[in-house]
């Protein structure tokens, strides 16, 4: 209950629920009884103590294990000072651990300064956040490294554990902070792969022979289980169906597999794919059958959204013809075409509408499905 963003707050998450003790009451005593495990729960201050006071002990009688406080209220942000005073006061009202949190900067700058911090809250223990995000290195008892390598090593480790660049970027870009307008940072901030992040820190030698390793090693587990590739089958409904999901990491960011499929859909002068895609009551999971020249293709696997069924459904399709579907290392020279003579559209971007050909319309139905078993996607 400590974010106070908007896209928490206005689905009445996050610190929303401050003002609903009734609802926070009802939740934390649900999960405490319908699990052994601890329960825990996290708060902002209210802007009156006897207020926060009253909502701690409420939460406390509830039998949660421990409760951890941000020390601003829901309007406050960081460059506020954060009430080490209201969490001394709930630490010493309340009999249940209670966990200090945001004293980044403005008290916690090294690891000394954590002590320093739960001494002053009274405190059981203290959560860091921003300053773990700026040099992860303040928990190392003798001291914060040099920040220029601790983000060599974290990109190393970024690299070699395949991370997405988008998080791999964002992490850099929060220990960089007032240095992003330096000619690194700003390298650092174009950059739109994990290749132009190593390269913008003169890493490009190590990530191409650490993609050549990686590589070599999926090769090398692909040769010793080649039942685990799945050749595409045909049900009796006349649906091709594969057991495949799509991984963004394999593909350059303005490529897609859908693309690729409209792309020779274009030059075989077929219509255009359509996708039908329906989601699962159950989980919430969604599957796309998409159609091309009368021929339905689809996954066997259910993805966490819409978009993401769509171009496993394309996958399907493409390696079903033995067609190119884009990833990394392929040719696929149509595309690269356009994408030169176009380079400020974003062909991957879900915002960007894919013409339809003359003549066409091409219908994108989303259903959800209901109760009944008679749905689109039977047996799946």
């Amino acid at each position: 209950m400590g974010c106070p963003k908007e896209y928490s707050t206005k689905g009445g998450m996050g610190a929303a629920l401050l003002s609903d003790p009734d609802k926070i009451e009802k939740i934390l005593s649900t999960l405490v009884k319908g699990t052994h495990r601890p329960v825990t729960c996290k708060i902002r201050i209210l802007p009156s103590l006897e207020d926060t006071l009253n909502l701690v002990k409420r939460i406390e009688r509830t039998g949660i294990s421990a409760i951890a406080v941000h020390g601003r209220n829901r309007e406050e942000r960081p460059q506020h000072p954060v009430s080490c005073e209201a969490i001394r006061a709930i630490a010493e009202t309340l009999s249940i651990p209670v966990i200090a949190n945001g004293g980044s900067h403005d008290h916690i700058q090294q690891y000394l300064d954590i002590e320093d911090f739960r001494q002053a809250t009274a405190a059981s223990s203290v959560m860091v956040a921003r300053a773990a995000m700026w040099n992860p290195s303040i928990f190392l008892k003798d001291g914060l490294r040099p920040l220029e390598e601790v983000m060599q090593k974290y990109l190393r480790y970024a690299v070699q554990y395949d991370n997405h660049y988008t998080n791999t970027k964002y992490c850099l870009c929060q220990m960089l902070r007032e240095q992003l307008e330096s000619p690194q940072g700003r390298l650092l901030h174009a950059a739109q792969s994990s290749q132009e992040i190593c390269e913008a820190f003169g890493f490009g030698a190590f990530y191409e022979e650490t993609i050549r390793k990686l590589d070599a090693r999926r090769a090398d587990l692909l040769a010793k289980t080649p039942e685990a590739v799945e050749e595409p089958t045909e049900d009796t409904s006349g649906i091709i169906k594969m057991a495949i999901r799509f991984d963004r990491r394999a593909y350059p960011p303005q490529i897609t597999p859908k693309m690729c499929l409209l792309e020779w859909c274009r030059r075989e002068k077929l219509p255009q794919p359509v996708y039908e895609t329906v989601q699962r009551p159950v989980d919430r999971m969604f599957c796309s059958v998409v159609t091309v020249a009368e021929q339905r293709y689809q996954s066997t696997l259910w993805d966490k959204s819409k978009k993401l069924a769509e171009q496993t459904a394309a996958i399907v399709c493409l390696r079903s013809q033995g067609l190119p579907e884009g990833r990394l290392g392929e040719e696929n020279s149509s595309l690269n075409k356009r994408k030169r003579e176009a380079p400020d559209q974003d062909l991957g971007d879900p915002r960007v509408q894919e013409p339809a050909l003359p003549g066409e319309i091409c219908k994108k139905p989303f259903v959800t499905l209901g109760s009944s078993e008679d749905n689109l996607l039977e047996g799946c």
